[in-house]
């Protein structure tokens, strides 16, 4: 059985809106105003409590304080100011009729992630959801993708990674799995290149091709 680990955000769906409104929300409450939500997509992809220390200059405790109150917006509005990428519903349908078994791993809370794939009518394509604990304990990519192989007894010789962060790169590599970056979500070229993805991809014509070619190669 050949398996496809996807990233969510940037990779299935398109939360612009969502996360970053939710940011500008948690950024207010400690007396930062922002005037273009576009300053802060840089948010979408790694953790965030991890993005608030780095691009504002948090300590540990404001980073977590920070997270508390992006969630707050997130929790009752923010999930659903997203949208699917268009063809992401067939594109995953023909990968189930093809025999692949499909995953989410991402580094967005695992409740909202499945409130999410819910909502968007994903989760019957679906065999598993892996996201971030809500506590902080589990959050790196590398280790969801880890608590993926193993609750689901995978081969990670017979898993493929798809992303459009570093964080999806480094964490599948951590696996020993291969990762195909697509460029219509939040990473660029330079960024996939600088951390050694192993194929990259424009759009979902190519990807299809990408996931063809690599299950030929097994």
């Amino acid at each position: 059985m050949k398996n496809i680990l996807f990233d969510l955000d940037g990779t299935l769906t398109d939360p612009f809106l969502g996360i970053t409104r939710s940011v500008a929300y948690s950024l207010k409450s400690f007396g930062i105003e922002v005037e273009d939500l576009k300053t802060l997509k840089r948010f979408i992809g790694p953790p965030l409590d991890v993005s608030f220390r780095e691009y504002y200059g948090m300590d540990e405790k404001q980073s977590w304080q920070a997270v508390e109150k992006y969630r707050e917006y997130f929790s009752q509005k923010g999930l659903y100011e997203n949208k699917l990428y268009d063809g992401i519903d067939a594109f995953l349908q023909d990968l189930v009729n093809q025999g692949f078994q499909l995953f989410v791993c991402t580094s967005k809370p695992e409740v909202f992630a499945k409130k999410i794939l819910d909502h968007f009518s994903l989760t019957k394509y679906l065999t598993g959801i892996y996201g971030a604990t809500l506590d902080g304990r589990l959050k790196n990519k590398g280790d969801i993708i880890a608590c993926c192989l193993q609750q689901e007894q995978l081969n990670h010789q017979d898993c493929i990674m798809v992303g459009d962060r570093q964080h999806d790169i480094i964490g599948a590599h951590q696996n020993q799995i291969p990762c195909i970056g697509v460029l219509y979500g939040y990473g660029d070229l330079e960024e996939f290149q600088k951390y050694q993805c192993d194929y990259i991809v424009e759009d979902l014509k190519e990807l299809k091709k990408i996931i063809e070619e690599w299950t030929n190669a097994k």
